[in-house]
């Protein structure tokens, strides 16, 4: 008797090969049998007019923290996301000494737009090392985690307060290589870094400071492992962004390392750009280097509100400078003087975006009639204009008034879906557990399978299912994974085709200090199989049992399931 068997699914094994008609059995955390399977399952699920594809990968994700109190990732796991890989854009929480922990909030905060009280009172501060935190993220784990280990965290670990002032000397670039080989053996991944973030007080990140030498020998190590090398490049400037690349190329040929820099958006003002840098993506393949764009799915959407800071003014320094360092009596003061308001609205009058923001929501009755509309037609209906109906309802409401800029770029159909199917794309740069009040980061991969596959038939189910399972394992080095085969880890995904896809965006309040964010319910999605154990289903929700793993390794695990 297996412990489970999936029967009558339409398996899309994620090798890109035609779908095919087949039973899959599955003993402990392995696929034991793919074909008609007579033998009973100790579990059954009927997959009839459902798909059956490997579990989706998730390369660009900051669930670094929500882990701490939440091993599902939720709602990550209901999309089909089996693996995650937090510790993006040279971030990480570990390895972290306890003087640099609040230095770590602060930059989460600013750059990933990660809340405080979500820090003060949803983490514990128990750990020090990467293998520590390894250690606490794995208890209640429901989710596969393959973890990237941040620049700037190992160089405040080595050069402390240095670390956010300048090049490393030699013995300190030794020590960060001999830290880095510390978090490869405990289970990273790869190394992350970044060329283009700032910290809380508005300064370079720590890894800004690293010089060529310094990458250079940190991808020596990586190439003793064969591992990633993932960066934020300059992604506002087109020349920078090819320079890093071709950085990149000569990394990946020098120590013969996959390479990965995120992201890659297609905006109307940028298309002849987007080319140049495929163009030299294409070039460096061709001389055998490794180096994975990665793109995303969704249009740009960002919602915001005055009480927090939001990156979508970081353009607008007067502006970002209130919201950065401003208490919200502060902020309503500088709204109300006549003069500051002047200079603010003078400011913002070089963007012309602003009549097509809608009122997403509002407190008072009073301005109830006014949600769901743009600036544009409540400036109408006050006699006014968009950026003074803007901070008017804003006051009114105590900077409580929430705003939608939607659709901003990477919008077109066309474009986007070329570079999806592009041969040397990576489908990622969702952010999954950042950002969390300016856009939902969850539902990217029900927005492929709906928006490109079904509606505009853009690519085939089964071209699809490659991008996001086997293509990803293959780029990150995850084994036996990322494919239907006998002998592979059983991460699994049910869903039906013709109604895969994102629900609509909502605020829920979720987040540990009474805090919110905005999610995406899974919609079409039957079943989620990690580690060979029903992790979710649409009926029945998340597991109480957990199987989730820390890749590479693989740890065997056998337990059986009890489904909430």
């Amino acid at each position: 008797m297996y412990d489970l068997v999936i029967r009558n699914g339409t398996v899309v094994d994620g090798s890109g090969l035609p779908s095919y008609k087949a039973d899959i059995a599955i003993s402990g955390n392995r696929i034991a049998k793919i074909g008609r399977v007579a033998e009973k399952g100790k579990k059954e699920v009927n997959a009839a007019g459902k798909v059956v594809s490997p579990g989706f990968i998730d390369p660009h994700t900051h669930f670094d923290a929500q882990l701490l109190w939440d091993g599902y990732a939720k709602p990550a796991l209901s999309h089909g996301v089996t693996t995650i890989v937090p510790g993006n854009c040279s971030l990480s929480l570990a390895p972290l000494k306890e003087k640099h922990r609040m230095k770590l909030v602060g930059m989460f905060n600013q750059i990933e737009e990660m809340p405080l009280k979500a820090f003060k009172e949803g983490v514990v501060w128990d750990w020090e090392t990467f293998s520590e935190y390894i250690t606490r993220i794995r208890k209640g784990l429901a989710i596969n985690v393959a973890p990237l280990v941040g620049h700037s965290v190992i160089r405040l670990w080595v050069m402390g307060d240095a670390a956010m002032e300048r090049t490393a000397n030699a013995d300190e670039i030794a020590g960060m290589q001999a830290v880095l080989r510390e978090c490869l053996d405990a289970g990273a991944i790869g190394l992350s870094t970044s060329y283009v973030d700032m910290d809380e007080t508005l300064q370079p990140v720590p890894s800004r400071y690293a010089d060529a030498d310094e990458v250079d020998a940190l991808a020596s190590v990586l190439g003793e492992y064969g591992r990633i090398l993932q960066i934020v490049p300059e992604f506002y400037d087109p020349d920078l962004t090819i320079a890093r690349l071709d950085q990149l190329a000569e990394l990946s040929l020098k120590y013969s390392i996959p390479t990965t820099f995120s992201p890659l958006f297609v905006n109307a003002d940028n298309v002849e750009a987007v080319d140049r840098v495929m163009a030299r993506v294409d070039e460096q393949f061709a001389r055998g280097a490794r180096v994975w764009p990665q793109v995303q799915t969704r249009p740009i959407d960002i919602s915001f509100c005055f009480a927090v800071p939001s990156l979508m003014f970081i353009r607008l320094a007067s502006w970002y400078k209130i919201m950065r360092f401003g208490t919200p009596e502060q902020i309503m003061a500088a709204f109300s003087d006549a003069e500051t308001r002047k200079k603010l609205v003078a400011e913002a009058e070089q963007f012309p975006i602003w009549p097509i923001l809608r009122l997403r929501a509002v407190n008072s009755e009073a301005n109830q009639k006014y949600v769901g509309k743009t600036l544009g037609e409540i400036a109408v209906m006050r006699g006014t204009t968009a950026i003074d109906a803007m901070i008017d309802l804003s006051l009114e409401e105590k900077l409580d008034a929430h705003f939608m800029a939607a659709s901003m770029g990477h919008n077109s159909d066309e474009k986007v879906s070329s570079m999806l199917k592009h041969p040397r794309v990576h489908i990622g740069a969702s952010d999954g557990g950042a950002h969390i009040l300016s856009f939902s980061t969850y539902g990217d991969t029900g927005y492929l399978f709906g928006h490109f596959v079904r509606n505009l038939k853009a690519m085939s189910l089964e071209e699809a299912v490659k991008k996001v399972t086997s293509d990803t394992a293959a780029i990150w080095g995850i084994p036996e994974r990322g494919l239907i085969r006998a002998g592979y880890i059983a991460d699994l995904v049910i869903f039906d085709p013709s109604t895969i896809d994102r629900g609509e965006e909502v605020y829920v309040q979720d987040v540990p200090g009474d805090g919110s964010r905005y999610v995406r319910d899974a919609r079409g999605v039957d079943t989620v199989v990690v580690g060979g154990g029903v992790a979710w289903t649409a009926k029945k929700g998340y597991a109480k049992d957990t199987r989730g793993q820390i890749l590479p390794g693989i740890e065997a695990d056998a337990r059986s399931l009890e489904v909430a």
